[in-house]
């Protein structure tokens, strides 16, 4: 679609992910990319597997004690990625 007046790039991108539907994906992988920022390095390392389904966060850890100290974290936690995806993207998180 041609428009007759200019846009700015960052308008552009705006309407192409409004178009395909695509913002609420970009803010779940946000999330999982700030997964290591969030928990640290220590934690992170423990991770084997992160994904999404349906607003439900699913974490794979390969040590005990750290899912323990997750899932007593698990509300502070939800309530950080939320604020570094500036939306309510993550319902609930399941530690595996």
């Amino acid at each position: 679609m041609r428009r007759s007046k200019t846009i700015s790039l960052a308008d552009a991108v705006k309407d192409y992910i409004d178009e395909m539907k695509i913002g609420g994906k970009l803010n779940e992988v946000g999330v999982i990319n700030s997964w290591e920022e969030i928990v640290g390095k220590a934690i992170s390392s423990r991770t084997s597997k992160i994904y999404f389904r349906d607003n439900v966060l699913y974490v794979h850890l390969n040590s005990s004690v750290v899912r323990n100290e997750l899932l007593m974290l698990r509300q502070v936690l939800r309530e950080k990625l939320n604020q570094k995806a500036g939306s309510d993207v993550v319902k609930d998180i399941v530690l595996r």
